[in-house]
């Protein structure tokens, strides 16, 4: 599942990021990396979402949500 696809209120685990080079380092020297848990406070359209991580809260647009892979909070690997 992606990130563009959790729901409002959810919680996520972090998986694997996919962008290109420079933005992947710069959400990794933010604190976004694998199984780091994400929650979802609001989503606007398709993909765009405000998220919390790391008791920090970005906002993130379509074209980043759409190559982060999650997996639900509850799963295990």
């Amino acid at each position: 599942m992606f990130l563009k696809d959790v729901a409002m209120g959810q919680s996520c685990i972090i998986e694997k990021i996919d962008l290109p080079f420079q933005m992947e380092r710069r959400l990794e020297s933010l604190g976004m990396t694998a199984d780091t848990t994400v929650s979802v406070l609001n989503r606007k359209g398709k993909g765009i979402m405000i998220i919390k991580l790391r008791g920090t809260r970005f906002a993130l647009g379509y074209h980043v949500t759409k190559n982060i892979t999650v997996r639900e909070a509850g799963e295990t690997v």
